[in-house]
């Protein structure tokens, strides 16, 4: 029977990738579904029979441990070095884009709790 081994939701590309090349090299048979058309499917990995799973799951563990090493490494190392991206950044980059997003969101802000605030009058 089908098991769903690794969910695609959110996961950078890279990281996709270096599964299903990880699953590969280790001859574990599978197949991967996508969200569909509107998103509202499971974008996952799944494995055709569940014979591989505590392999494969055991596999993606160690994966995901080093991975977690090394993008904290690089965090770290851009940080040092000044080159992480932090918001004034972003504003430099797209000052137009960041005042709108901020204004929109003062807007969501004030449409929800206005009729809390004149609640009492």
């Amino acid at each position: 029977m089908a098991v769903r081994l690794f969910k695609l939701r959110d996961v950078p590309d890279d990281e996709a990738e270096d599964v299903r090349l990880l699953l590969s090299e280790h001859d574990i048979s599978f197949y991967e579904t996508h969200a569909g058309g509107f998103g509202i499917g499971t974008p996952a990995i799944w494995l055709h029979d569940d014979d591989k799973q505590d392999q494969a799951r055991t596999l993606i563990d160690e994966y995901q441990q080093r991975r977690s090493v090394e993008q904290q490494a690089e965090y770290n190392r851009l940080k040092a070095e000044g080159e992480q991206m932090t918001f004034f950044d972003r504003f430099r980059q797209h000052p137009v884009m960041v005042i709108v997003l901020i204004l929109f969101s003062l807007f969501i802000l004030y449409v929800s709790l206005s009729p809390f605030l004149s609640f009492g009058k």
